[in-house]
């Protein structure tokens, strides 16, 4: 059985400017280390943003990872697709088509990537790390903040109907935070 979506085309789904970070990394990188919290709630009245609950439950990562990052996700048409609107989209050749070529090649298309979470259904307190992302290879340490990235744009999706839902299943002031 299938555990995502056949067309979900991981190379696509980041935002565009990260296209051209694994340029901008110093020579010799090899690790980088990215996290993901909900941010503090911020007090001062003079800030224009102010968030209305003090607390998150982290859920929905294990279905983001199991649907989409899960098994072979690097196709030869994938990197082909994604190099063809990257290059329209930028009107350059920024794409970094070699390094998706070593994890279709090394690994067969499967994300050389290690993720830690706090357990899910958990309710933690604003401004705590929720999860990591870290590339288990040295040559695909760009592939973190990609793949960082990826997950978030899954939990939005998942994530319109956390403040109503938490009102029915608990009565006390915190975010439902999908992943």
């Amino acid at each position: 059985m299938e555990h995502r979506h056949a067309d979900f085309n991981i190379l696509l789904a980041t935002d565009s400017y990260k296209v051209t970070h694994y340029k901008q990394y110093p020579p010799n990188t090899s690790k980088v280390y990215s996290y993901f919290e909900c941010r503090e709630k911020r007090t001062d009245p003079t800030k224009s943003r102010k968030v209305k609950y003090d607390k998150t439950v982290f859920y929905g990562l294990q279905y983001i990872l199991h649907k989409y990052l899960k098994g072979k996700v690097v196709t030869p048409e994938k990197i082909q697709e994604a190099k063809e609107v990257y290059r329209e989209h930028f009107q350059d050749d920024v794409f970094n088509e070699k390094g998706w070529n070593y994890i279709l090649k090394k690994y067969n298309g499967h994300l050389p990537i290690e993720i830690k979470a706090v357990p899910e259904g958990s309710v933690i307190p604003r401004g705590n790390v929720l999860f990591t992302v870290e590339s288990t290879d040295p040559e695909c340490y760009w592939l973190t903040n990609w793949v960082e990235v990826s997950v978030k744009l899954g939990q939005r999706r998942l994530s319109s109907v956390g403040p109503d839902v938490k009102r029915v299943l608990f009565g006390t002031p915190f975010i439902l935070l999908f992943f």
